[in-house]
């Protein structure tokens, strides 16, 4: 497997731009980053701190493909990875991954920086031999890095069979041929969310908002 760190220049900025796997000692740091990446964006407030924070003490959770982004320094990006399946017809399971969540620091939003995470955190996987990807997302995005839809491969959502925001990629061409399946999520990105309200409390105060837009 290749080096994890991985050094590079922002060519509009000659900014120098980092990837490496996240530090014990700033854990609280990037649980900060993915709360104000995501505060009202999906909901008011926001539970996706606290699912980072749970999922990495899950026997699922991907040590190594647990990632920041850093631009000078600054964090300004991360993501983790967790091992899941694709449910078969016959019942067998077909070892898949997922990721997420995947968040920008607000001010860094639209500038790539995320495509460029999730393509060089996506060939880490590919390395430590994950054949497929299955999450949810905006395929505006995403097929940007080449996801598809799953219904489109035969690779339905269980909670939602028709959602055209559950996505899947191959990472090991012709290893979703075939293949029909039904996917479920792991069960770590389940949270209590009176512990999350619980666990939000130790951070800065912020003013939740219910805007247009949100999933809930």
């Amino acid at each position: 497997m290749s080096n994890l760190v991985f050094t590079t220049k922002n060519p509009q900025t000659n900014q120098e731009i980092t990837i490496r796997p996240e530090r014990a000692e700033e854990r609280t740091a990037v649980e900060n980053l993915v709360r104000e990446a995501f505060w009202n964006v999906y909901r008011p407030g926001c539970l996706e701190h606290y699912v980072l924070h749970q999922l990495r003490q899950d026997p699922a959770f991907v040590l190594e493909l647990n990632l920041v982004m850093e631009l000078e320094g600054q964090l300004i990006g991360q993501v983790m990875y967790m091992r899941s399946a694709v449910t078969l017809e016959d019942g067998t399971k077909l070892p898949v991954m997922t990721f997420g969540p995947i968040g920008i620091a607000p001010e860094y939003k639209r500038q790539g920086y995320g495509l460029m995470l999730l393509k060089y955190s996506m060939e880490l996987a590919r390395q430590m031999g994950a054949g497929a990807l299955c999450t949810e997302g905006n395929i505006d995005f995403y097929g940007k890095a080449g996801f598809v839809t799953g219904k489109s491969v035969g690779i339905r959502y269980a909670d939602d069979p028709e959602a055209d925001y559950f996505i899947v990629k191959e990472l090991e061409p012709g290893f979703l041929d075939k293949v029909r399946g039904v996917y479920h999520d792991p069960a770590g990105y389940f949270v209590d969310e009176v512990e999350a309200i619980a666990f939000d409390a130790q951070f800065p105060p912020k003013q939740k908002q219910k805007l247009p837009g949100q999933l809930w």
